[in-house]
């Protein structure tokens, strides 16, 4: 699958600028047309005061909203005037469209960039989530951080491989990606290799691709022990599985997705 449709997720006002920059360079690279969206939902201001509002309350709360979609949209718009193709590009507001759900409309794409999800409340409601869209939507998405700053896509990525199937499912999501990539590591944490993972090697290998193995003990956490990995060997992109366990237990307890999503600092290309 080549990538040709691009869908930038807007995260939250204050993560959003890096994750474009970077959907912008992909869609530059890739030839690819890039659709920068935006979903509403309610804000936590109103479902807690719900009973207490009135009418009038509720229309200004409203007016505010469309205000904050018309700042991004022509956020939008000077980031796709400044680096990207005006002619390759739009903003869709799903309020606009049959598609409600950003997750659902996620569906119609190649892939979907995004930053990390808005941390204040005024935001969420605005905001996309990358979990949740990787969860839902059967698409890849591409986490960016917040403070990543690069001038050209990586050149080094890292797969974290346990031999489940959301890992095989990113592997093969990114498997054009993988095949640009001068330099792929697969990475297991612990004593050994899953099964099959000789068979991983001999795939990327028909595909094009020179991987090195390598297996590390677990120190910490798995998902601490793979972001270290990735930052002694200098990998630009880490390629991996979304929530073996169910979502709910990784919001409760934490998890790999959860702990690699929080702490990376290069962008997380993640399937489920």
């Amino acid at each position: 699958m080549s990538i040709k449709n691009i869908l930038a997720a807007y995260g939250g006002k204050t993560r959003a600028a890096g994750a474009l920059r970077h959907a912008i360079r992909i869609a530059a690279h890739s030839d690819a047309w890039i659709t920068g969206v935006i979903g509403h939902g309610t804000s936590t201001f109103e479902r807690q005061f719900d009973a207490q509002m009135n009418d009038a309350l509720r229309r200004e709360l409203r007016k505010l909203d469309s205000k904050r979609v018309e700042d991004i949209k022509a956020r939008f718009e000077s980031a796709i005037a400044q680096f990207g193709d005006p002619a390759r590009a739009e903003f869709v507001d799903l309020e606009d469209t049959e598609v409600k759900d950003i997750s659902a409309y996620a569906r119609l794409f190649d892939l979907v960039v995004i930053g990390n999800p808005a941390e204040l409340p005024s935001d969420s409601h605005l905001s996309a989530n990358p979990d949740r869209i990787a969860l839902q939507s059967g698409r890849p998405v591409l986490i960016v951080p917040e403070d990543y700053k690069s001038e050209k896509l990586a050149d080094h990525a890292l797969i974290a491989w346990d031999g489940q199937r959301s890992a095989a499912r990113a592997v093969g999501d990114a498997m054009p990606v993988l095949e640009e990539k001068p330099e792929v590591t697969v990475l297991t944490i612990g004593t050994s290799s899953p099964p099959g993972t000789d068979r991983l090697m001999i795939n990327l290998a028909r595909h094009g691709i020179r991987a090195d193995l390598q297996i590390r003990p677990r120190e910490g956490s798995t998902g601490r022990s793979i972001l270290t990995a990735a930052e002694e060997i200098s990998a630009k992109v880490i390629v991996m599985g979304a929530f073996e366990h169910s979502k709910f237990a990784h919001d409760l307890f934490g998890g790999v997705t959860t702990d690699v999503m929080r702490h990376t600092k290069v962008p997380v290309f993640m399937s489920h």
